[in-house]
C-alpha cells in the first residue's frame, strides 16, 4: 500500500533530511502560530506536514491529500522575489499548488488564514 503523507518519487539526501529538521526547529513567530492550529489534523481533519521535502524544496506547510503548499512569507522573501517565483513555478509544473501569507496575515487574520486554507483544500 503507497504511503500517502510523503511526496513518492524523490531522492533525499542525509544532508536534507538534516536541513528539514533544523528548518522545524527553526520556525519563525508566525510559523508556530500556524503550525498550532494545522498540526495533529486539527483543521478540518486535514494533514499537514511542516518542512517536509518536496522535490528538492522545503515548503513551510505541505498537505499531501491536497498537494497543497502552505508558505508563510517574512521579510526574507522580499529579498528573494525571484527565487521564490521560480520555484513556485517549478512545483506548479508539477501539479502542486501553492498559497502564500505574510506573517502579519497570519498574526491579524488567523481566522481568515485558516479559512483560505480550507478553501483551497475543498477545491480539489
Amino acid at each position: 500500500m503507497p504511503v500517502k503523507n510523503i511526496v513518492r518519487g524523490q531522492k533525499v539526501s542525509s544532508e536534507m533530511l538534516g536541513r528539514a529538521k533544523e528548518l522545524r526547529r527553526e520556525m519563525t513567530p508566525a510559523e508556530k502560530i500556524l503550525w498550532k492550529h494545522l498540526k495533529a489534523n486539527r483543521l478540518n481533519g486535514l494533514h499537514f506536514r511542516r518542512q517536509q521535502i518536496v522535490h528538492g524544496y522545503f515548503p513551510d506547510f505541505y498537505c499531501h491529500q491536497h498537494e497543497l503548499i502552505v508558505e508563510v512569507d517574512g521579510g526574507i522573501h522580499d529579498l528573494q522575489k525571484d527565487y521564490d517565483a521560480e520555484r513556485e513555478e517549478y512545483l506548479a509544473s508539477l501539479g502542486f499548488r501553492i498559497i502564500r501569507f505574510t506573517n502579519e496575515e497570519i498574526q491579524k487574520d488567523l481566522k481568515g488564514v485558516l479559512q483560505r486554507i480550507v478553501e483551497e483544500c475543498k477545491r480539489t
